[in-house]
């Protein structure tokens, strides 16, 4: 703990919104030998597996940005048989009951769901006594989120925040991380009630995108989009389609209402590594 507390501290001193934006910066440039070094470095510092992406060549992108939400090769993830799937490759952080609104950040670190969501209370309330599952996206994984089941989109929120590191360490250190950084929060009706897919920033995380609005652009104040009074037609997604991205790496938390009866997959458990399409779980009748 103390040697996660010693490299945390750095968080709270560096500029981490300049280093951000900067990082941002750099992952857009478009000039080949800039792009091409950040490109290979990257590749070879994590040890990035390119033959699971559908241009394996990688002076073939643009720009870095376009190479960090590089896709898959069609079925490179193939979609178990399951009510709900994982949604993005990761580890599974944290997951269980959130028990009387509160969920579990790490061991001995709890937040509530209000605060995580940020919302109006008919659409926070439901979650309380539900179940959630977080799953932390490191550089070298794939970084498009999918859906983890069949569902229409009722209303998305962006809400600024800090940009504190999203990794295993810091959420073991920094109180509340999870409810205090940057974050995307997309609600779902679904066969299993109200879905909330959380997609959470961090440090040099440029932006988080969805397939039918682009990149979210950051803002001071909340930015709220009700999507049940969109006179066109409903954005609704397959179990396993796109829904969004993040160019750099963060988290997905994903949150199910109380009282559906979700049966956690056998191979689901805490620190373990999941891919996009792998089982997480079955609703009980």
């Amino acid at each position: 703990m103390l040697f996660d507390i010693i490299k945390t501290i750095p968080q709270y001193i560096i500029p981490k919104h300049a280093l951000t934006y900067f990082a941002g910066f750099m992952a857009d440039v478009h000039t080949p030998h800039i792009k091409n070094h950040l490109i290979r470095r990257f590749i070879r510092n994590y040890h990035v597996n390119m033959n699971e992406a559908l241009e394996e060549n990688p002076e073939n992108y643009p720009c870095f940005n376009d190479f960090f939400i590089r896709n898959l090769k069609p079925g490179c993830r193939p979609i178990a048989s399951a009510d709900i799937v994982s949604p993005v490759d990761g580890q599974i952080s944290e997951m269980g009951k959130i028990h009387h609104g509160a969920l579990l950040q790490a061991k001995n670190r709890h937040y509530e769901v209000s605060d995580l969501l940020a919302s109006d209370e008919s659409l926070s309330k439901p979650f309380i006594n539900g179940h959630f599952i977080t799953l932390y996206l490191s550089p070298k994984d794939y970084h498009r989120v999918h859906m983890p089941i069949q569902g229409a989109l009722n209303q998305m929120i962006h809400i600024p925040g800090k940009l504190f590191s999203v990794q295993p360490s810091t959420a073991r250190v920094i109180p509340q991380l999870f409810a205090r950084n940057e974050r995307l929060v997309l609600f779902f009706n679904t066969k299993a009630g109200l879905m909330a897919v959380v997609m959470v920033g961090a440090t040099i995380v440029g932006s988080i995108g969805t397939t039918w609005h682009g990149d979210i652009i950051r803002a001071k104040n909340k930015q709220i989009i009700d999507y049940t009074q969109n006179k066109t037609k409903p954005i609704q997604l397959q179990q396993g389609a796109e829904l969004g991205y993040f160019k750099l790496g963060s988290t997905v938390i994903l949150l199910f209402e109380k009282d559906i009866p979700i049966q956690w997959s056998k191979n689901i458990q805490t620190g373990r590594s999941i891919q996009l399409g792998q089982a997480l779980a079955q609703i009980q009748p």
